[in-house]
């Protein structure tokens, strides 16, 4: 018969384990000293502090407003309509990058995620304004006047907004209208009977 022979561990010294524990601690302590003191960048500590201003609220994607108006009342617009809106969009130190001179369709589809958001919250007469972080506007990209990494601040009133698809029939009907009084100026361009009179008939007799 064989047997094993177990070489036991030797005990810790209970001051070993003390100073181990003691590291452990210090290096998560300062750990979150690292993280405590990392400065924010300026969109975050920008939002950070907005979201406090009482009025503001804070949509679950980070989408931030304010009621200035609330309008009439009823629906609001989805991913398939056209808006009519009159708006001015500025970066948060004041600079106005844009701004509409008349009502201008603008379809939800069409634009930054963050200002789809916002638009999809409006009731007709309704004004907000909106504050759209990086991650929903352009992100790392600069565009135009724009820089990277910037908050998007906008002021909003919903004019009207109608379906995309009720947008291009009128669109082609105002078309169409056109296109036959250009056709009746330039003489020759209607049929004889057409409008309702008969050949050879004199309007006004």
């Amino acid at each position: 018969m064989s047997s094993i022979t177990a070489v036991p561990l030797q005990p810790v010294k209970r001051s070993v384990l003390a100073y181990l524990w003691v590291g452990i601690a210090i290096a998560v302590l300062g750990a979150f000293a690292l993280a405590w003191m990392a400065p924010l960048d300026p969109a975050t500590s920008f939002l950070a502090k907005n979201r406090r201003t009482p009025g503001v609220v804070e949509t679950a994607s980070g989408l931030q407003y304010e009621i200035i108006a609330p309008g009439k009342g009823g629906p609001t617009p989805t991913d398939t309509d056209v808006t009519l809106v009159n708006y001015e969009g500025k970066l948060t130190d004041g600079t106005t990058f844009d701004k509409s001179q008349q009502p201008t369709p603008l379809p939800v589809k069409g634009v930054v995620p963050g200002f789809a958001e916002a638009l999809k919250l409006m009731q007709k007469g309704s004004k907000y304004r909106f504050w759209v972080k990086p991650s929903l506007g352009y992100g790392e990209k600069v565009n135009g006047p724009i820089p990277a990494h910037s908050v998007l601040v906008f002021d909003v009133e919903m004019v009207d907004f109608i379906p995309e698809a009720e947008l291009r029939r009128l669109q082609m009907q105002q078309q169409l209208m056109q296109q036959q009084q250009q056709g009746g100026a330039a003489g020759g361009g209607m049929p004889p009977g057409a409008g309702g009179l008969p050949p050879g008939a004199i309007p006004g007799q």
